[in-house]
């Protein structure tokens, strides 16, 4: 395994830090310390949030009518996109408290909608058009007792007529804006540093099976692994989010890249709407050639993440080339197979998994030169048997258990990652 001397790995690794830093920087991949904050808003916590309840989706002749009670008025913004056809709706910071079976109903050009958080001081609306429609109104108007009510109109329009409003569209975003970049390790610091990146949140709510959704099973499943790894005096963890909030693709990779981190263990749990028999646990690295079909899937719809919350979806790219990058690439991704060997091996021992547990495939959040990063789906949701488990704090424990001590092992057992030294082991 000793591919390449650690010396020159060290050096090779800092090289292109100094290369990819600035690129980094303009691409905000450096930013977040805001989504590992508490889900506050201009320094509120979220139940100060207005709220909205109350959802209705109806036809009302040619129009489709969204609504919404407010406890307040509110600013509002609309445009449509496309690449998927949908309608983007901005709002401030707003606690929702609707039903999700309302946001899944079809209605005339409406598929279905979602909502959530989308920066620290920012919600967000995205309606799923089934066919080319253009927002015919978009406003919160007062009502009775100082409250207010949203309304959005949609209605039908030709190819041509939806595509000319897509022009009038804002300039398509590739983040949020954040507030702080990522803390690096202190000076003295000798923990290994594990990144946990609960997939999805806020507008983004994952595989939804009934009235669960995967970005918080995910979530509730990073909190407790943090607490243990960190219980264990090994580790500094940080998380890319620890509330219900957005966090880009891209964000997500460079915190683990800004915090130094040795390990990035990125958390989701699949559907499949054709095959609820299929269950177990999965782990993926990442690779540009799929091992199989539905690892092809699976990489494809998670890629849509920054899309599903009305961002620009095309993918990052960096000018940076070479044997340093392949170099490091190489060696990351070694160290990436051992753990993820390793953890295949020790969840096997404690929960059901997939039929095929170890795969690889082009995920985004797994393109960290030089940090080692692996993606676990803990189950489907859609099996009713693994739905049970994932919303089992007994099931949890034990699967969070198996996580740690793979996490131990790897860093016991493997030789330190590129650049990283060995004698920070414990």
């Amino acid at each position: 395994m000793d591919l390449t001397p650690p010396s020159l790995m060290a050096g090779i690794a800092a090289r292109i830090r100094r290369v990819l830093r600035p690129a980094c920087l303009g691409l905000g991949l450096l930013a977040g310390i805001a989504a590992l904050a508490p889900a506050v808003s201009n320094n509120r916590p979220q139940n100060d949030f207005p709220v909205a309840t109350d959802a209705k989706l109806e036809q009302i002749g040619e129009t489709v009518r969204l609504t919404m009670a407010l406890s307040r008025p509110l600013d509002v913004k609309a445009w449509v996109l496309s690449g998927p056809d949908r309608v983007v709706i901005d709002l401030p910071s707003t606690n929702f408290q609707v039903q999700p079976a309302v946001a899944r109903k079809s209605v005339g050009v409406v598929g279905a909608f979602r909502f959530g958080l989308f920066t620290t001081d920012r919600a967000r609306i995205i309606i799923e058009l089934t066919q080319p429609a253009v927002v015919a109104k978009a406003e919160s108007r007062p009502v009775r007792g100082g409250f207010g009510e949203l309304v959005i109109e949609l209605r039908r329009a030709s190819r041509a007529e939806f595509t000319a409003a897509v022009a009038q569209a804002p300039t398509p975003e590739t983040a949020p804006a954040t507030a702080a970049p990522v803390p690096p390790k202190r000076t003295g610091e000798t923990r290994q540093t594990v990144v946990i990146d609960p997939g999805h949140g806020g507008i983004d709510p994952g595989a939804v099976v009934a009235a669960i959704a995967e970005k918080n099973v995910v979530l509730a499943f990073g909190a407790k692994l943090k607490e243990q790894l960190e219980a264990s005096g090994r580790y500094r963890v940080l998380m890319t989010r620890e509330d219900d909030r957005f966090v880009p693709l891209a964000e997500r990779v460079g915190i683990a890249r800004a915090a130094g981190a040795d390990l990035f263990i990125s958390i989701h749990a699949d559907s499949l709407t054709q095959a609820q028999e299929v269950r177990g646990a999965t782990v993926y690295t990442g690779s540009e050639r799929a091992t199989d079909a539905e690892a092809a899937r699976l990489a494809a719809k998670e890629n849509q993440s920054d899309a599903v919350a009305g961002l620009d979806a095309s993918e990052d790219t960096q000018d940076v080339a070479g044997i340093l990058m392949d170099l490091a690439k190489r060696e990351t991704r070694t160290f990436s197979s051992v753990f993820a060997r390793n953890l295949v091996e020790t969840l096997g021992g404690s929960v059901k998994m997939h039929k095929v547990p170890l795969r690889s495939a082009g995920f985004r959040v797994l393109s960290a030169p030089d940090v080692p990063s692996v993606l676990i789906e803990l189950g489907y949701m859609s099996s009713p048997k693994d739905a049970e488990l994932l919303n089992s704090a007994e099931w949890r424990i034990k699967a969070v258990t198996a996580v740690a001590a793979a996490v131990d092992g790897y860093f016991l057992n493997a030789r330190a990652p590129a650049g990283k030294a060995a004698d920070n082991r414990r």
